[in-house]
């Protein structure tokens, strides 16, 4: 029996899907380090525990037509969130309702596989989204907290056999950490890590979803196992959150405005919680932020340094605060031409390009003709780091082989 419920929102109306694209020409080899997937309906059925299987995440349908995930009786985002790639542009602002309503590519492997190579993406590195929360907070925040643990360790048993190790060439395996009991979560990182995932996520400022802040020991056993494993702590602008907004707020216009703004925030955080100086090997990246405010933070640090005498708190004596930013984080970009001219200021071995797909910001099926226009005047070395070299080292990621039509952007 189907279960129906009622959320007194009426489904949009919404035109159909665009018809595929023509294939974009490969200027560069692109790895994606920011994509997203959407949890097809069956990604938990059969993953958790016999005891706990008929509490897993489940899709329901409303009484209006929504298709809903619901964990613990309580209904999450809708299938579709966020999901507007191959939709009419009068349509973006609209929330996908149901599975139909958004393309295949956000929950079927084989199709995703067929829509990079449409928009000329090589390899992606895929965020969660509805049935998790951003960051994997859902999971976090169940009644009963075995079940959330249960439900973490279902999630990434999805993505690895479903969705990674169909075509463990084209995509980088990211996971979830369990938020409750750090303990626990550094077993599932290194559980992870033992299979090939390269990267984790959590909420970039996690104080806003009410745990503890980055500056608490708390979050030493998720950080040393990141270290070790050599696991890329992945942190999204946003899985905290729309900053706190001042009443009246357009929320949408102002707070995607601020995304940049979120990202120094953030980085600036994480810095200053000293994990990156105690853990030289940690690994940070900083998702949908941009690079224009990076080369800024490096400046206000040294003059922290060097100048105010603020920066005095400072752990490491040998290594300055804008060291450990240049050596620590990497940072993405989607379409940044005011600031490309940053990249040395910030370090050009630590920045990686982006789709987005298939959220608003995202460039798909577009992303080859941007990243030309946008690197348009870049050296050609600098344009490979961008593109691919960077994120191939950071993520231990393999390139195309030469027979392949994604190696046409490769360093000849």
């Amino acid at each position: 029996m189907v279960q129906v419920i009622k959320l007194g929102v009426k489904r949009p109306v919404t035109r159909p899907l665009l018809p595929d694209p023509a294939p974009r020409k490969v200027r560069y080899t692109i790895i994606s380090a920011d994509d997203h997937l959407m949890e097809p309906p069956h990604a938990f059925e059969g993953r958790l525990p016999r005891k706990l299987q008929d509490q897993a995440p489940h899709v329901v349908e409303t009484e209006e037509g929504h298709q809903v995930w619901v964990l613990e009786g309580t209904p999450y985002f809708q299938s579709g969130f966020q999901a507007v790639a191959g939709r009419a542009w009068e349509d973006r602002r609209v929330e996908p309702a149901r599975f139909e309503d958004i393309r295949p590519g956000c929950y079927l492997i084989e199709d995703r596989i067929r829509d990079m190579d449409l928009n000329g993406v090589w390899a992606s590195l895929n965020f969660p989204s509805g049935a998790t929360g951003f960051g994997g907070t859902v999971f976090s925040e169940t009644k009963d907290p075995e079940l959330g643990l249960a439900c973490v360790r279902a999630w990434n048993d999805w993505l690895f056999e479903e969705w990674y190790s169909a075509h463990p060439d084209r995509i980088i395996p990211l996971g979830l950490t369990y938020l409750r009991d750090p303990e626990k979560g550094a077993e599932e990182i290194r559980r992870n890590a033992k299979r090939g995932f390269k990267a984790v996520t959590m909420p970039e400022q996690p104080h806003r979803v009410g745990l503890p802040p980055v500056f608490n020991a708390y979050w030493e056993p998720i950080v040393r196992a990141c270290a070790e494993t050599q696991t890329v702590l992945s942190l999204h602008v946003g899985s905290a959150g729309f900053p706190n907004l001042p009443p009246e707020s357009p929320v949408l216009e102002l707070g995607s405005t601020m995304f940049q703004a979120e990202a120094f925030t953030t980085c600036a955080q994480w810095l200053w919680s000293a994990w990156p100086a105690r853990y030289p090997d940690l690994k940070l990246t900083l998702s949908e932020g941009g690079i224009g405010w990076v080369a800024s933070l490096i400046d206000r640090l040294e003059n922290l340094t060097s100048r105010s005498g603020y920066a005095s708190g400072w752990p490491d004596k040998q290594t300055r605060p804008a060291e450990v930013l240049k050596r620590n984080f990497w940072f993405t970009m989607i379409d940044d031409p005011s600031t490309v001219s940053t990249r040395h200021a910030i370090g050009i071995d630590h920045i990686l390009a982006e789709s987005d797909y298939p959220h608003g910001d995202g460039t798909w099926p577009d992303t080859q003709p941007v990243m030309e226009k946008l690197l348009a005047g870049v050296p050609d070395d600098d344009a490979w780091k961008i593109t691919h070299e960077n994120a191939a080292k950071l993520y231990r990621h393999p390139l195309p082989k030469p027979d392949s039509p994604h190696a046409a952007g490769l360093r000849r």
